[in-house]
C-alpha cells in the first residue's frame, strides 16, 4: 500500500504544487502525494512552467486548502514554509509531520527571465530534498 504524504505551504500555488508534482512523479509507485495551502490561491504559472521543463504537468492541479483535507489521514504531513508550519494544525497530525524549508521564488522581484533560474533551483532542491528524505523512509 502507497504512503500518503500532504505537502502544505501559505497559498498552495508554488513550493507544496511543486513537491506534489515531484513525489508523485519521482516516487508515485510508492507514495502518493496531495497538497494544500493555509489559503487558497492558484498554481503560479511560473511554477508550472519550471515543472513542464522536466515533463511534469500541473494543468490539472488547483489550489487547495487544509479544509478539503480535514477526513483525511497521511503518513507524512511536510511544511514547505514557515507560514504553513506555524499554522499547520495539530489534527493534521499524521504518522509524521516534520518542516522542510524553502525559499519562495514567487516573492522575488523581477522579469520572467529574471526570476526563472530561482524557480527551477527551488523546483531541483525540492526534488533532492524529498528523494534524500523519502530514500531513508522508504525501503
Amino acid at each position: 500500500m502507497k504512503k500518503k504524504v500532504l505537502f502544505l505551504c501559505t497559498h498552495n500555488s508554488c513550493r507544496s504544487q511543486m513537491a506534489e508534482g515531484l513525489v508523485n512523479h519521482d516516487l508515485g509507485d510508492r507514495i502518493e502525494a496531495f497538497s494544500a495551502g493555509t489559503e487558497a490561491t492558484r498554481v503560479n504559472p511560473l511554477a508550472a512552467k519550471v515543472m513542464t521543463e522536466i515533463g511534469i504537468d500541473l494543468s490539472s492541479h488547483s489550489s487547495k486548502t487544509l479544509d478539503q483535507f480535514a477526513a483525511e489521514s497521511f503518513d507524512y504531513v511536510i511544511t514547505l514554509c514557515g507560514d504553513a508550519n506555524e499554522k499547520c494544525p495539530l489534527f493534521f497530525g499524521g504518522v509524521e509531520r516534520l518542516h522542510i524549508g524553502f525559499e519562495d521564488p514567487s516573492r522575488l522581484p523581477g522579469s520572467e527571465e529574471d526570476v526563472l533560474p530561482e524557480y527551477r533551483r527551488v523546483r531541483d532542491e525540492i526534488r533532492q530534498a524529498m528523494q534524500k528524505f523519502f530514500a531513508r523512509e522508504l525501503p
